[in-house]
Protein backbone atom coordinates (compact mmCIF):
# COMPACT_ATOMS: atom_id res chain seq x y z
CA UNK A 1 0.00 0.00 0.00
CA UNK A 2 1.61 3.33 -1.07
CA UNK A 3 1.25 6.85 0.93
CA UNK A 4 -1.34 7.50 -1.69
CA UNK A 5 -3.49 5.59 0.18
CA UNK A 6 -3.08 7.63 3.50
CA UNK A 7 -3.88 11.06 1.37
CA UNK A 8 -7.34 9.36 0.23
CA UNK A 9 -8.21 9.15 4.01
CA UNK A 10 -8.11 12.76 5.20
CA UNK A 11 -11.34 13.73 2.93
CA UNK A 12 -12.77 10.38 3.57
CA UNK A 13 -12.52 10.83 7.41
CA UNK A 14 -13.75 14.67 6.91
CA UNK A 15 -16.46 13.43 4.32
CA UNK A 16 -18.10 11.06 7.20
CA UNK A 17 -17.27 13.26 10.07
CA UNK A 18 -19.54 16.00 7.92
CA UNK A 19 -22.23 13.53 6.63
CA UNK A 20 -22.94 12.08 10.42
CA UNK A 21 -23.13 15.46 12.05
CA UNK A 22 -25.54 16.57 9.18
CA UNK A 23 -27.82 13.38 9.61
CA UNK A 24 -27.83 13.59 13.56
CA UNK A 25 -29.07 17.20 13.29
CA UNK A 26 -31.77 16.66 10.73
CA UNK A 27 -32.85 13.91 12.49
CA UNK A 28 -32.93 15.47 15.96
CA UNK A 29 -34.72 18.46 14.26
CA UNK A 30 -37.46 16.14 12.82
CA UNK A 31 -37.78 13.54 15.48
CA UNK A 32 -38.49 17.42 17.84
CA UNK A 33 -41.19 18.60 15.23
CA UNK A 34 -43.06 15.38 15.11
CA UNK A 35 -43.17 14.49 18.89
CA UNK A 36 -42.23 18.25 19.52
CA UNK A 37 -44.92 20.16 22.01
CA UNK A 38 -45.64 23.76 21.03
CA UNK A 39 -45.89 26.93 23.62
CA UNK A 40 -46.08 30.33 23.31
CA UNK A 41 -42.56 32.30 24.85
CA UNK A 42 -41.56 35.55 25.11
CA UNK A 43 -38.08 36.76 24.13
CA UNK A 44 -36.83 37.65 27.26
CA UNK A 45 -32.95 39.06 26.07
CA UNK A 46 -30.54 38.57 23.49
CA UNK A 47 -27.35 36.94 24.51
CA UNK A 48 -24.38 38.11 21.87
CA UNK A 49 -21.47 36.09 21.07
CA UNK A 50 -18.35 36.61 19.27
CA UNK A 51 -16.56 33.86 17.03
CA UNK A 52 -13.02 34.06 16.59
CA UNK A 53 -13.05 36.58 13.43
CA UNK A 54 -15.16 39.17 15.55
CA UNK A 55 -18.31 38.62 14.21
CA UNK A 56 -21.35 39.32 16.36
CA UNK A 57 -23.89 36.79 16.59
CA UNK A 58 -27.13 37.01 18.57
CA UNK A 59 -29.09 34.21 20.55
CA UNK A 60 -32.67 35.32 21.79
CA UNK A 61 -33.02 33.53 25.27
CA UNK A 62 -36.75 32.70 25.26
CA UNK A 63 -38.94 32.13 28.75
CA UNK A 64 -41.70 29.91 28.39
CA UNK A 65 -44.14 28.07 30.46
CA UNK A 66 -44.29 23.91 29.73
CA UNK A 67 -47.41 21.93 29.84
CA UNK A 68 -46.85 20.75 33.48
CA UNK A 69 -46.20 24.06 34.60
CA UNK A 70 -42.58 24.20 34.86
CA UNK A 71 -40.82 27.75 33.70
CA UNK A 72 -38.09 27.44 31.21
CA UNK A 73 -35.91 29.75 30.24
CA UNK A 74 -33.27 28.65 27.82
CA UNK A 75 -31.10 30.05 25.19
CA UNK A 76 -31.46 29.46 21.12
CA UNK A 77 -28.15 27.12 19.75
CA UNK A 78 -28.73 29.34 16.79
CA UNK A 79 -27.49 32.43 16.35
CA UNK A 80 -28.23 35.22 13.57
CA UNK A 81 -26.00 38.02 12.95
CA UNK A 82 -28.31 40.62 13.57
CA UNK A 83 -32.03 40.32 15.28
CA UNK A 84 -34.67 40.00 12.99
CA UNK A 85 -38.01 41.19 13.00
CA UNK A 86 -40.54 39.60 15.67
CA UNK A 87 -37.30 38.68 17.58
CA UNK A 88 -36.70 41.43 19.35
CA UNK A 89 -36.51 42.05 23.20
CA UNK A 90 -40.70 41.43 24.60
CA UNK A 91 -41.83 39.48 21.28
CA UNK A 92 -43.82 36.44 21.64
CA UNK A 93 -42.49 33.94 19.38
CA UNK A 94 -43.29 29.91 19.52
CA UNK A 95 -41.28 27.51 20.56
CA UNK A 96 -41.03 23.70 19.62
CA UNK A 97 -39.79 21.61 22.85
CA UNK A 98 -39.00 18.30 24.06
CA UNK A 99 -41.35 17.83 26.32
CA UNK A 100 -38.69 15.15 28.43
CA UNK A 101 -35.72 17.64 27.81
CA UNK A 102 -36.94 21.59 27.55
CA UNK A 103 -33.46 22.28 27.00
CA UNK A 104 -33.96 20.94 23.88
CA UNK A 105 -36.00 23.32 21.44
CA UNK A 106 -36.62 25.45 18.53
CA UNK A 107 -37.95 29.02 17.98
CA UNK A 108 -40.02 29.09 14.99
CA UNK A 109 -38.53 31.22 12.08
CA UNK A 110 -35.74 31.54 14.01
CA UNK A 111 -34.12 28.35 14.01
CA UNK A 112 -33.16 26.87 11.08
CA UNK A 113 -31.45 22.92 9.19
CA UNK A 114 -29.93 24.47 6.77
CA UNK A 115 -26.48 24.35 8.63
CA UNK A 116 -27.19 20.34 8.98
CA UNK A 117 -28.17 20.49 5.14
CA UNK A 118 -25.26 21.75 4.32
CA UNK A 119 -23.11 19.52 6.41
CA UNK A 120 -24.90 16.32 4.87
CA UNK A 121 -24.42 18.16 1.23
CA UNK A 122 -20.64 18.61 1.83
CA UNK A 123 -20.10 15.21 3.74
CA UNK A 124 -22.15 13.32 1.23
CA UNK A 125 -19.85 15.00 -2.02
CA UNK A 126 -16.47 14.30 0.14
CA UNK A 127 -17.34 10.75 0.92
CA UNK A 128 -18.96 10.01 -2.50
CA UNK A 129 -15.96 11.70 -4.38
CA UNK A 130 -13.24 9.97 -2.38
CA UNK A 131 -15.28 6.34 -2.24
CA UNK A 132 -15.03 6.84 -6.49
CA UNK A 133 -10.81 7.58 -6.47
CA UNK A 134 -10.50 4.56 -4.22
CA UNK A 135 -12.54 2.52 -6.44
CA UNK A 136 -10.64 3.82 -9.50
CA UNK A 137 -7.63 3.12 -7.81
CA UNK A 138 -8.64 -0.58 -6.42
CA UNK A 139 -9.27 -1.45 -10.24
CA UNK A 140 -5.73 0.17 -11.65
CA UNK A 141 -3.86 -2.31 -9.56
Amino acid sequence: MNREWLFTLIPLVIGVSFLCAGVYGLRRASALRRTGITAVGRVVRHDTRRDDDGAKYHHPVVAWTTRDGSECTYSSTFGRGKVLNGYGVGNSVFVLYDENDPRRFEIRGWDSTSLYMVFTVVGTVLTTGTLTVLLVLLSTL
